[in-house]
């Protein structure tokens, strides 16, 4: 009976004993783990459900799911395993005492800055896709004359349309309120404290401090200066504004700790969000608001500058910046300033030229699937499909960058002269604008200013990056010849499925069955033992659970034993087919006669010394019989690299069978019983 994703999920990472936390964004499930040390990401790839694993510093480990990453998260946490696990509500308090253990590394305050803006937006990305659909809605209506220039300064609209208008318009214009909770939230401090001091801002009164006597407009015509007791008070409109919020809820969180460590725990209920409040709100009001706003237009109008001087400069920037940018996080800065030019300017000019990346983005991984389907590689070819899905309806561009891209490293360089070729068709035709935040997408290709500029542009970034990747393909040599093993593998499997099941057979030497006396003098049948697997190799047998590494010593993979090797040559422990052969030398996959799949896996993590110290003697497809070689190896080599040598040998489908058993203790010649395997 089939698993579902969620439990293989669960269990590919150490099952839910090892979770701490777990929270999901737009496309990945993010855990925080006790140990992540342990976890084989290749493992967890080959599950159908996941299209990519991303192993964090601080035991931290992400699973790219894509579109139905909500589902997922649901189900993992239906599971009754995962009842005491904490989810989203307590994952930001659980990962502050992490860091709060030592220190994360060389750049550990970069990265917490960053993680704090991706923390911010992500929960409201799904609001933010939303109504830039509706934004598109409108703008495609307006291209077509049915309604006038939705957007134009003194443009009134139908009711009907007006109120469609406003659809998109609850989400932007209030999301300074929902910035500032998420903010609040990440870093400490009481979100719902941050979302009343960041609301005082957007009151229609404050707003109308503006028309009072004395005021003074300012910035042409944009803000007002009124004065507040003898101060002071610039008054603007916090619309859309993300600035403000973050560093408001950057203050808030240094005031809400010292506040904690100065009142009693008694009546910090009471005087915390009291004294908060009392403090924040004259503080964002004249002097956070102001920076936030103007700080982050001063940043708008450099990039402006930039723009302006030069079109075919910026166009070529922004898209071979962003492959780069989004796997760090350093693209949230360039958002907010998205929003912000949008919100002052009344455009943005930024978001053209990143379309150019995302469908470099999309094309790289339709070549992929191209590629995929011709290699009959159905991992592949599922993962590829959802992100390229996810690509061109959604713009989400992590499930193809976290799922395929940098996987492999031949997909950049095709992907890059995707981003130039689009740059460079945008730069040309003088820039590319939008007067509204929108996700790059086919459906939001509407929503752009010189629409038929944008989409030659994005489709040429898109059939570039596609074509350059089918041709060249995205394997590496080695990487090729390990599909090209598991496609073997993969077939004997299937071949084996549909086999008749093997009768009673000695594989290595073995008998027919195990008896005990009667009182009638007669043998009772206890057992029938199908097969006696030989050692593979010379050694110290080392029971399964005591293996080092978690992924065998908890059968996850199959049953069986270790061997210690004290050899250095590895055989056939038996005849049959060899259906994987890895070009490193650390692992072989056969199918013995008599149904039995094996692995023998030598050496631990060995897998990264890419070959080096094996020499590796068969290729997938091979027959061998027992005693062939399969690989010799350098101890020396392995043991300096600080490696284990302990080899796995384990029977991989013993579903099949009634028991997979240790046949042996201490030392084994390469042909002593090592297994015994009884049917059902």
């Amino acid at each position: 009976m089939a698993t579902s994703p969620a439990k293989d999920i669960i269990q590919s990472i150490g099952g839910a004993s090892n979770v701490v936390a777990l929270t999901h964004c737009a496309t990945r499930l993010r855990f925080t783990l006790k140990d992540a040390s342990g976890i084989d990401q290749a493992q967890v790839e080959a599950i159908p459900a996941v299209l990519g694993a991303v192993p964090q510093s601080g035991d931290r480990f992400q699973v790219v799911i894509g579109g139905a990453v909500e589902t997922v998260y649901n189900e993992i946490l239906a599971l009754p395993e995962m009842k005491k696990v904490g989810t989203g509500e307590s994952a930001d308090d659980i990962k502050a005492a992490e860091r709060a253990k030592g220190p994360r590394g060389k750049f550990a305050g970069l990265d917490t800055f960053f993680e704090v803006l991706s923390d911010s937006f992500r929960p409201i990305l799904g609001a933010l896709l939303g109504a830039s659909l509706f934004i598109t809605f409108m703008a495609l209506m307006a291209t077509l004359g049915v309604i006038p220039a939705w957007n134009a300064p003194g443009v009134t609209l139908e009711p009907g349309w007006a109120f469609i208008n406003l659809m998109w318009q609850g989400v932007f214009v209030f999301l300074p309120l929902m910035v500032a909770y998420n903010a609040s939230k990440r870093l400490g401090a009481d979100p719902w404290v941050g979302f009343g001091i960041m609301a005082v801002v957007m009151l229609p009164g404050f707003s109308a401090l503006a028309a009072s006597d004395g005021a003074q407009t300012v910035f042409d015509g944009k803000a007002a200066i009124v004065s507040i007791f003898g101060l002071p008070l610039t008054v603007t409109d916090y619309s859309s504004q993300v600035f403000p919020p973050l560093l408001m809820a950057a203050v808030l969180a240094l005031l809400t700790k010292g506040l904690k460590k100065i009142i009693p725990s008694s009546v910090q209920l009471i005087f915390v969000p009291f004294l908060s409040m009392l403090v924040m709100i004259p503080v964002t009001a004249f002097l956070i608001g102001p920076i936030g706003v103007f700080g982050g237009a001063a940043i708008g109008e450099f990039l402006k500058s930039i723009n302006d001087f030069s079109p075919l400069i910026f166009a070529i920037v922004i898209p071979l910046a962003y492959p780069f940018m989004v796997p760090l996080g350093l693209h949230w800065p360039l958002n907010a300033v998205m929003l912000l030019n949008i919100q002052s300017l009344g455009y943005d000019f930024i978001q053209g030229p990143m379309g150019a990346w995302n469908f470099a983005c999309f094309g790289a991984t339709a070549g992929v699937l191209v590629l995929a389907i011709r290699a009959k590689n159905s991992q592949m070819k599922q993962t590829a499909t959802g992100a390229l899905a996810a690509g061109l309806l959604g713009g989400i561009s992590e499930p193809s960058l976290y799922g395929i891209h940098l996987r492999f490293k031949r997909i950049y360089p095709r992907m890059l002269v995707g981003c130039l070729v689009g740059g460079v068709i945008i730069g040309l035709g003088g820039g590319v604008t939008t007067n509204a935040f929108v996700f790059t997408s086919l459906l939001t290709i509407p929503a752009f200013n010189n629409i038929p500029l944008y989409a030659i542009a994005v489709a040429a970034s898109f059939f570039t990056a596609m074509i350059l990747v089918i041709l060249s393909g995205y394997l590496s040599p080695e990487q090729k010849a390990e599909a090209a093993a598991q496609l073997a593998a993969d077939t004997a499997m299937e071949e084996a499925k549909h086999a008749p099941v093997a009768t009673p057979v000695a594989v290595a030497s073995s008998t027919a069955t195990a008896t005990a006396p009667a009182a009638a003098g007669t043998a009772t049948l206890v057992a029938t033992v199908l097969a006696t697997i030989g050692s593979p190799v010379e050694g110290i047998v080392v029971p399964l659970d005591e293996v080092p590494d978690p992924v065998f010593s908890k059968g996850i993979v199959g049953l069986g034993v270790g061997v210690d090797p004290t050899g250095d040559t590895v055989f056939a422990p038996a005849a049959g087919k060899v259906l994987v052969a890895q070009p490193t030398g650390h692992a072989f996959g056969l199918m013995l006669d008599g149904g039995i799949e094996m692995l023998i896996h030598v050496g631990i993590d060995t897998v990264n010394l890419a070959g080096k110290g094996f020499d590796v003697k068969v290729k997938a497809g091979d027959r061998v019989e027992a005693g062939t070689p399969l690989v010799t190896f350098d101890r020396a080599i392995i043991e300096e690299a600080g490696y284990s040598l302990v080899t796995p040998v384990l029977v991989t489908n013993p579903k099949k069978f009634g028991s997979i058993d240790q046949a042996a203790t201490g030392h084994v010649a390469v042909g002593d019983a090592l297994i015994t395997v009884t049917a059902k």
